[in-house]
């Protein structure tokens, strides 16, 4: 199936969350530093953090974040089949970048031999463009009730003929079952086609290790190819998962908290609140009461209904609120945006059940979705004192109305967005990315109250923590054993 065949290698996981996704950020960043043309590419991505490609569709965030390694824009061949979780039983499946429709999972499983025909297809593409493809699988490949029919990690490896390493994390516990039980259940072609093994996530005495790595070895007959380090606090742009340690830090003055809802969409939006110096963020999950603070960011929301319904249960209307009464600050971006209106109609139950529900009724407008999703990346100003610059990107499925609307919070493109309330206490808007542009980012924290007293560029950080990933792996993977696969690696290492 690879007919130019381009040099390739996939990174699949033990299980979710195991470093699939930086491992191929960083072989990306350490290629592209060599001057291989490389992209990167994930058959089958299951996200609510998507990004806007330069083709106009719709992928995997992680996948874009690959793609800046690499030194390319985004584009809908690198995750050609996207699945945006709506409910537990249904998902919307996005086919090249463009919403196809929501189906279940028995619906999508006869819809499999379509999708993977699309895979192979931006594979082709790819192989024609590129001197090597990085490819990510998805959860696990020891899954057994997802073999069949399988385009996202197996199923796509023997398709294509391209070999495997596997990669778990150290850190959750129980590293070497992970392997010895993943590769147990493989066949016995995908089997070989595992090439060896990378533990993620090790903190401590590596020599404490060396026995371990042997048996493995000796038991499994293939290599450990690199044991990669902890790495504290690094800023990339997550697949799904939500971090799982908190920034400390000492100069942090403004308080800043969000909601975790069940349909969290594009939490990576909080990124530049999380890692800035000055600002204490949290994320406040469920049955935790919300905590006084400076600002409340309701994010992105992939069943908005569903996910206000939760709010409303968890006592933060109410929180919210009280919030304002004492002058606290709110922003609503995308799905919370459309929670701060007077009212959400979905007549075609494109989130769920067909029906309206009231918003939470501090703006004056109303949203009903429709089945066309808007896929735009945006560049403007911010309607905040000094007209700051922002950019970023659009996903949405709703249609806004009402007065509310006339006073905007930002131009982009050209094209008022959003609104800010007469009283200068709650900002919405459409822009993912809102807080990605240092302007921006200074006015809104001023706006909320307090101005930053140092610069913090989240797009620079951004890179500079994929140098620094990249610098971590070349030193602890053994690249020399991947030299058949990676064009450009000093094969004398």
């Amino acid at each position: 199936m690879n007919e130019h065949r381009t040099p390739s290698l996939m990174i699949q996981g033990c299980t979710s969350d195991a470093g699939k996704s930086v491992l191929v950020t960083a072989l990306c960043r350490i290629l592209h530093r060599r001057g291989v043309r490389v992209a990167p590419f994930k058959p089958q991505n299951m996200a609510l953090n998507s990004a806007v490609t330069v083709d106009g569709g719709e992928i995997g965030r992680a996948q874009a974040l690959q793609a800046l390694a690499a030194g390319l824009p985004a584009h809908s061949d690198f995750n050609p089949v996207l699945l945006k979780p709506a409910t537990d039983k249904r998902a919307q499946v996005i086919i090249h970048g463009k919403a196809l429709r929501d189906l279940d999972a028995l619906d999508y499983h006869a819809y499999k031999p379509l999708a993977m025909a699309a895979v192979l297809e931006s594979w082709q593409r790819l192989c024609a463009q590129y001197e090597c493809l990085l490819v990510e699988g998805a959860g696990s490949p020891a899954e057994i009730n997802l073999r069949d029919r399988d385009i996202a990690n197996m199923g796509f490896a023997e398709a294509v003929d391209c070999p495997v390493i596997l990669i778990a994390d150290i850190d959750r516990g129980g590293v070497f079952a992970h392997f010895c039980g993943t590769l147990d259940l493989l066949s016995a072609s995908e089997q070989a086609r595992v090439k060896g093994f990378v533990i993620n996530r090790f903190r401590g005495d590596i020599g404490l290790l060396d026995n371990c790595l042997s048996s493995l070895e000796e038991r499994t007959g293939k290599p450990v190819l690199g044991v990669l380090p902890y790495l504290h606090g690094l800023y990339l742009d997550a697949e799904d998962a939500l971090p799982r340690q908190i920034e400390n830090k000492a100069a942090a003055v403004l308080r800043v908290v969000s909601p975790v809802y069940p349909r969290i969409a594009n939490h990576n939006d909080l990124d530049p609140l999380r890692f800035h110096p000055e600002v204490d963020f949290r994320f406040v999950g469920p049955n935790d009461p919300p905590p006084a603070c400076d600002l409340i960011v309701l994010p992105g929301s992939k069943a908005v209904q569903a996910d206000l319904a939760w709010l409303r249960a968890q006592g933060w209307e109410e929180a919210i609120r009280r919030h304002l009464r004492y002058g606290g600050k709110l922003i609503g971006i995308c799905g919370g945006l459309q929670m701060l209106g007077r009212a959400l109609h979905d007549p075609l139950g494109l989130e769920g059940v067909a029906g309206s529900m009231p918003g939470l009724g501090w703006l004056d407008y109303e949203t009903q979705l429709a089945a066309e999703k808007t896929l735009e990346n945006v560049s403007g100003e911010l309607l905040l004192p000094g007209s700051p610059a922002v950019g970023g990107y659009t996903i949405h499925m709703g249609v806004t109305r009402g007065a509310a609307l006339a006073s905007p919070a930002a131009v982009l493109a050209g094209q008022p967005d959003g609104a800010l309330s007469n009283d200068g206490q709650i900002l919405a808007t459409y822009c993912h990315g809102l807080f990605d542009s240092p302007p921006a980012l200074t006015a809104l924290l001023a706006w909320a109250g307090h101005r930053p007293t140092e610069d913090f560029d989240p797009r620079q950080r951004r890179e500079n923590d994929i140098d620094r990933l990249a610098d971590a792996v070349e030193q602890h993977l053994n690249l020399r054993l991947l030299a058949e696969w990676l064009p450009g690696v000093d094969e004398r290492r």
